[in-house]
């Protein structure tokens, strides 16, 4: 199995500097089939690393990764190339390699109008490797260069082959992501040379095992720091600026990355350093944590309700869904971590879907503007419009769709948080997020009734317009299914955390 781990690691990057060093007339010609050839063998990989966890890793102070490498790296420094798989990365890995290959096999058929595919689905196997890395690192300056190795990739991404209309649009959004992200991994890094000067080691397990005690002075220091490093990257609010112009400006694909992936990694981190490694710290600064995140919830449905621009509207919701997610890993409780980990997989299928809807929207309208779509999808694009409704239902977590156990699961930890935290704050936070389950139907119904209902005689269907396309069925079908299984299935994911 460390081969595997180590296979799935190397491959993207070792493939998409093979395909940089290809011709370009041939390179654009072959990539996306390429690209769908290595992410497909990375997804199969990622899957095998699943079943042999037949007695998981229970997430927990004592336990050690169930595959493992680890080797020296800088050894004048202390730093390792520690990397290990379990029962909390492993999901995500899998939604990763999923994620990639669904969006090399979308360029078979859509690729942007600038072309230069060669170089799009090089960046996207270079995305991939930094997530993997990310989710896989057990040494905190690896964890740190794997958060790093995404950005210049997804930086590309949306400033090259983001929206033709407006260059300087998405230039500028492409900047402000780099500039945020960048701040925000500093402070994370100074975090991180703190627990080691206390602690003595990067090595995650290892600071697990033997975690920083303390709720002040160094360790909570160290915690502020990394915790507002993550949060930018969530991002949660009010350090949520960079999102809405990214998504906007961002082609289809890097919108589906960065929304079902990249966002993850901030989470993760969380969950993976946060909260094992400075537990003392992260019970004083939880309550805080959590009511920027209640905020988050309310502030990103109250945005989307003034949104007139779909991918916008999106981009918004996803702020309060990982609002919800950073409310459940606030309650260090288990129903609350079980939560935040399950409505992070939920999350990034459902709003990949989104988002890969919303491109098609885009790419048959050549815009993304409610007002100028007009309404009466159900005519023009019915089987569209019936997904994205479904979509739709499956982000506002209706019962029996893949978003519900997260929320639900979430707002049970607010209910009962850990039993240092103080109960009537967290109780005061689940009747707002509840609340802000409302104002999520709200909006999503709101944008149903705007975009897909309607008279059709008022708007008629463009020539253009063609319904479901079959790259399209195939690439959806997954996500789809997943949200499916998932929400009438949870437990395929939950009885994994058992322990939690």
């Amino acid at each position: 199995m460390n081969a595997i781990l180590l296979t799935i690691l190397v491959l993207p990057l070792l493939a998409a500097g093979a395909l940089w060093s290809v011709p370009a007339a041939i390179g654009d010609r072959l990539a996306a089939a390429y690209g769908s050839v290595i992410s497909g063998l990375v997804l199969v990989g990622s899957v095998l690393l699943w079943p042999q966890h037949g007695g998981w890793f229970a997430y927990g102070p004592h336990d050690a990764p169930a595959t493992e490498i680890d080797v020296p790296w800088i050894p004048s420094l202390g730093v390792r190339f520690h990397v290990g798989v379990d029962s909390i990365s492993v999901p995500l890995i899998v939604l990763t390699a999923l994620l990639t290959f669904l969006c090399c096999l979308y360029s078979l058929k859509i690729t942007p109008r600038i072309g230069r595919t060669r170089s799009l689905i090089a960046l996207l196997l270079v995305i991939e490797t930094g997530v993997i890395g990310t989710f896989s690192a057990l040494d905190l300056v690896l964890f740190f260069v794997c958060f790093e190795i995404v950005l210049i990739p997804m930086w590309l991404v949306i400033d090259i082959w983001g929206d033709h209309h407006d260059a300087a649009g998405r230039k500028r959004a492409a900047n402000t992501f780099v500039l945020m992200t960048v701040f925000g991994s500093a402070l994370m890094l100074l975090g991180f040379l703190l627990v080691q000067r206390v602690a003595g080691t990067f090595d995650i397990v290892e600071l697990t095992s033997s975690p920083v005690a303390g709720g002040h002075g160094i360790p909570l220091a160290a915690a502020l720091l990394i915790a507002v490093g993550l949060a930018v990257k969530v991002p949660l609010w009010p350090l949520h600026i960079w999102l809405p112009d990214a998504h906007a400006k961002a082609p289809t694909v890097g919108s589906v990355l960065l929304a079902g992936v990249l966002l993850k990694l901030g989470t993760y981190g969380m969950i993976r350093i946060l909260v094992p490694v400075l537990p003392d710290a992260t019970a004083t600064i939880a309550p805080y944590l959590g009511a920027f995140s209640t905020v988050a919830i309310v502030a990103g449905s109250l945005a989307c309700l003034a949104q007139t621009d779909v991918k916008r509207l999106i981009a918004y919701s996803s702020v309060g869904h990982m609002g919800f997610i950073g409310l459940g890993i606030s309650t260090l409780s288990p129903a609350g971590l079980r939560g935040a980990l399950f409505a992070n997989i939920a999350h990034g299928l459902i709003t990949g879907l989104l988002f890969f809807l919303a491109g098609a929207i885009k790419d048959r309208h050549d815009t993304s503007d409610l007002r100028a779509i007009g309404r009466a999808l159900y005519a023009r694009l019915p089987r569209i419009a019936a997904l994205l409704t479904f979509a739709c239902l499956a982000s506002l977590g209706l019962p029996g769709l893949a978003g519900f156990w997260g929320e639900m699961l979430v707002l049970l930890g607010a209910y009962d948080p850990a039993p240092w935290l103080p109960r009537t704050t967290f109780l005061v936070f689940m009747v707002i997020a509840g609340l802000g389950t409302v104002l999520t139907a709200a909006y999503f119904l709101r944008l149903v009734r705007n975009l897909c209902q309607g008279d059709p005689a008022e708007h008629p269907p463009a020539a253009f317009a063609v319904d479901l396309s079959r790259i399209e069925l195939i690439t959806w079908a997954p996500l789809i299914t997943l949200t499916v299984l998932l929400g009438v299935w949870p437990g395929l994911l939950l009885h994994q955390w058992s322990a939690l």
